[in-house]
């Protein structure tokens, strides 16, 4: 019997089993990254950026030049990447809410108010997945998490950070939108919103960001299923998906 290939990794995609928790949506990401690279052609050209926390674990998946960064710095550095090689490598960033847009705010805001011609993409699992489940400026009201053990309150904590909302106000920004890992016609629609942010650094019009929403199994306390199902009850009504902004700033 003549047997056909019908599936392979990426061209720039790493095997590396069990690094990932079961049902953790950065695998579904390295995987969307990896190809969009190939279908780009950018993988020779690519210099990618990898956060803190789980995110950093992608790192070792993808087979591009990569580096890894200190807690919230990821934009700067892929600024300093961008610039100092004259803007000529493709430069973005995978970094988790917490990294992005806790510590990492200043960073992630300022290089969207300079319109850096850099690509970031956050992975919003409404926690700090590596370091235990704490509260992260992306978790819910009422979700209870390690550090908010009878929910978050916003009295206390206050509100989430709707973060592809917030960049799509800035003025160097070309390019803000929200996709989602929990399903296939999510992922399909999520490799869309990938493969336009990367052309807007391609064509050199400002700042792109995406942010994408991801499960957290071991942390949520659920499976892998039920996590997927609770993206789209629990955290789509207040994270909605889709593009906030896209403009063009070809002359």
């Amino acid at each position: 019997m003549n047997k056909e290939k019908v599936y392979s990794l990426p061209k720039y995609r790493i095997a590396y089993p069990g690094l990932l928790c079961p049902g953790c949506g950065h695998g579904i990401m390295a995987n969307l990254m990896a190809i969009v690279l190939e279908e780009m052609d950018l993988g020779e050209k690519t210099v990618h950026v990898g956060g803190m926390g789980c995110t950093g674990y992608v790192t070792f998946t993808l087979k591009v030049d990569s580096t890894s960064v200190t807690h919230g710095t990821g934009p700067a550095i892929a600024t300093g990447i961008k610039r100092g090689l004259n803007g000529k490598p493709f430069v973005f960033t995978y970094q988790g809410d917490g990294d992005a847009i806790a510590i990492g705010a200043g960073a992630l805001v300022n290089a969207a108010a300079r319109g850096e011609k850099i690509t970031v993409i956050m992975a919003n699992n409404a926690n700090y997945g590596t370091t235990g489940g704490q509260m992260a400026p992306t978790t819910l009201i009422g979700q209870k998490t390690t550090t908010t053990p009878l929910g978050r309150d916003p009295e206390l904590h206050g509100y989430p950070q709707r973060a592809a909302e917030l960049i799509a106000q800035i003025e160097g920004t070309c390019y803000s939108a929200r996709g989602s890992t929990h399903n296939p016609a999510n992922v399909t629609k999520t490799k869309k919103m990938l493969k336009a942010a990367f052309q807007k650094q391609l064509d050199g019009e400002g700042f792109s960001f995406l942010e994408v929403l991801t499960a957290c199994p071991t942390d949520w306390k659920k499976t892998p299923a039920e996590s997927q199902k609770w993206i789209e009850e629990v955290m789509m009504p207040v994270y909605p998906l889709g593009e906030f902004k896209n403009i063009s700033r070809k002359k």
